[in-house]
């Protein structure tokens, strides 16, 4: 399985996150995926390929044009406002407000387009975004060619960002992207699979009113779990979305036996809808020493679960997203792509 990556994550690294009450360095870092990188060259996968340039045009599909905008110039403005310190909203448009529009006062237009207050924008986060995209963009152009899957290597990840908020350490939603390049290419139906621990509040705001890409998610209670406040059972999808989005909310100590059984009633749901190609949102925050999150996932199970992917038989792009314990998050990463080659290899 190829793998696309790029070095250009490095210019996005806050120094701070808000924590606890505290500012901490933060849980998604580019150390992150150097344990990714070092466990595919252990295990033998083909070096990773850096891509071209981010295509803007999937990604003005997916994003408002004003949000791209905000993303692509709020590093100038808030250093010509006189601030010094990284981006962090510090206002929010909330319940009751009757002002929902982007102020002109940076600091009001930060959190217009936060949805909360833990990621912060620094100098290079959108050079950084842009080519984590375009590692997604890669992915797919090399499974639409004829390879059967692939690796994108995203970081800053992307399942948290909507059609017009970034938050939960993400700017563009690669998988949205990666599905959108999916329909372009004719591909009737595509499927993405979110297997974060985290509810992929982005790409369910992304395609909540489409019918023709199915979003399954498997994560962490809202009531229990941040982003708290979506990926309830009952969020169904709306008008021609409605019955094409499809959440599984699973409770702290949640054990890959009840984990996977949500897994298995996703997938059938993908196979149901008949996807002509399949996205997955690559998390790997549910394994039991995650910092930020509460199941009881194995290194092993991550490698049963990809054997499980690999039994819808689609054209399969992974998407890098969560995972933050460090030591271990290359070797599940890599479990999971080594179980759906195993998968793909019986059939």
């Amino acid at each position: 399985m190829q793998t696309f990556f790029s070095e250009a994550h490095r210019l996005h690294f806050p120094q701070g996150e808000l924590h606890g009450g505290e500012l901490v360095t933060p849980f998604e870092r580019p150390a992150r995926v150097e344990h990714v990188l070092r466990r595919l060259a252990e295990r033998g996968f083909p070096p990773v390929e850096a891509p071209p340039d981010c295509d803007l045009a999937p990604l003005a599909r997916v994003h408002e044009a004003g949000y791209l905008a905000f993303l692509e110039s709020a590093w100038e403005e808030w250093t010509a406002a006189g601030f010094s310190g990284e981006i962090i909203a510090s206002a929010f448009p909330a319940r009751r407000m009757p002002a929902l529009r982007p102020p002109r006062d940076i600091d009001g237009k930060v959190g217009y387009y936060a949805l909360a207050a833990e990621t912060a924008i620094t100098g290079g986060t959108w050079r950084a975004a842009l080519s984590s995209c375009a590692s997604a963009e890669a992915a797919q152009r090399h499974v639409a060619g004829g390879a059967p899957a692939a690796f994108a290597l995203c970081r800053p990840p992307g399942h948290h960002a909507a059609t017009d908020l970034y938050g939960g350490y993400c700017f563009l939603n690669n998988a949205a992207v990666v599905a959108e390049m999916f329909r372009i290419d004719a591909h009737e139906r595509v499927a993405i699979l979110d297997i974060d621990f985290h509810h992929g509040n982005g790409t369910q705001d992304i395609f909540y009113h489409r019918g023709d890409v199915l979003f399954a998610s498997l994560h962490g209670h809202p009531e229990d779990a941040y982003p708290f406040f979506t990926g309830e059972e009952n969020e169904h999808g709306e008008g021609e979305g409605e019955g094409a989005n499809v959440n599984y909310p699973l409770r702290p100590g949640t054990a890959y036996a009840l984990w996977c059984e949500a897994l298995d009633a996703a997938l059938a749901r993908i196979a149901a809808f008949g996807a002509g190609a399949l996205v997955v949102s690559l998390g790997v925050d549910a394994f039991k020493d995650d910092p930020i999150s509460f199941f009881e996932l194995e290194s092993d199970d991550f490698t049963d679960c990809g054997r499980r992917i690999a039994s819808a038989m689609l054209p399969t792009v992974f998407v890098m997203e969560g995972g933050y314990a460090i030591e271990a998050v290359g070797i599940n990463t890599v479990n999971v792509l080594e179980g759906f080659e195993r998968g793909r290899a019986r059939v």
